[in-house]
């Protein structure tokens, strides 16, 4: 091998060292900048999608048939209460009318025993809708983050009333601020009793699964709070590089699984969004199957820059 052979190869070796160690510093780099954007999240809920137990006591007032007359087990009338105003030879229109009335009690019955009498529509696997609706505010709406953590802190999701306290209320605090409202979203979806709880779960891992960490929880009357400490909010080189990367938004979700029918229009604009958390959050306890409320950033200092969003939250509309 030449000299000159010699140097070519030694450069290219050299060349190749340094492209590799380039490629790791972009990767250790990139670590670290992921690191420093971490995103925290909170969350409050709770709920179950069990069946509701509904039973039928059908009226006590009414004629009822005398035994070995008319039909058993009442619910029409019987034949002697029809002969005082029917004389011997009306038989034939009694008979017409018995015949009537049989085929009313059958109706009777049959509504009954289909649940349409006294609970209408009401089956074993009901209809159940599960939505969702998130806000994407400006990071100014710092005491939106402030009323989501006293209320996660205080909140009793152990009970109906509760959880629908917590869907009122995290409604009103982001209809208090529309004037950070800059994304948003809505959908809704409907299913049997006994395939909604894992749609509902679907929506909720898939928001979890953004966050890096869960710094403040309140499901189920089980609250956690984190011990992560703040990133500094003042000064510094880090604070400063954090501002300057970053649009700072934050962004709230609300999942629901509500009996019966709920339907959310598509978000076009901001008039949309109000009237979609208005009609999410009017919902009673007695239809309220479960609530997840989520929201990120939660831990102080932190950021969801416009990257975070665009990656994160695709399905968001400008508002």
């Amino acid at each position: 091998m030449t000299m000159k052979n010699k140097i070519l190869s030694n450069k290219k070796i050299w060349f190749k060292s340094l492209l590799m160690l380039g490629l790791v510093a972009i990767l250790l780099l990139g670590n670290a900048h992921d690191a420093l954007a971490a995103r925290t999240g909170g969350r409050i809920g709770g709920g179950s999608f069990r069946a509701p137990s509904r039973t039928y006591s059908p009226p006590s007032g009414g004629y009822r048939s005398t035994p070995g007359y008319g039909y058993p087990g009442g619910g029409g009338f019987g034949f002697p209460f029809l002969i005082p105003f029917f004389g011997i030879g009306g038989f034939g229109g009694l008979f017409s009318i018995l015949i009537f009335i049989a085929i009313a009690n059958f109706l009777v019955r049959s509504f009954r025993n289909s649940g349409v009498s006294g609970d209408v529509g009401y089956t074993s696997n009901p209809t159940v809708s599960v939505a969702q609706v998130q806000v994407g505010l400006l990071s100014s709406a710092r005491e939106l983050q402030q009323e989501l953590d006293r209320l996660a802190r205080t909140a009793d999701t152990s009970s109906a009333s509760g959880r629908a306290m917590v869907l009122q209320e995290a409604t009103l605090a982001l209809l208090r601020h529309p004037e950070y409202w800059v994304y948003g979203s809505a959908e809704s979806q409907k299913a049997g009793l006994d395939a909604a709880e894992a749609k509902f779960n679907q929506l909720a891992l898939t928001e979890r699964s953004k966050f890096t960490e869960e710094t403040l929880s309140n499901v189920d009357n089980v609250l956690r709070q984190g011990n992560r400490e703040a990133l500094p909010s003042g000064g510094g080189e880090l604070a400063e590089r954090l501002q300057q990367d970053s649009g700072e938004y934050i962004i709230a979700t609300i999942i629901v699984g509500v009996e019966g029918r709920l339907e959310l229009s598509q978000i076009n604009d901001s008039e949309d969004l109000r009237r979609a958390l208005q009609q999410i959050g009017s919902i009673g306890s007695d239809r309220l199957l479960a609530v997840e409320v989520l929201w990120t950033p939660q831990a102080e200092g932190d950021t969801l820059s416009t990257n975070d969003i665009l990656t994160y939250y695709p399905n968001l509309k400008l508002v």
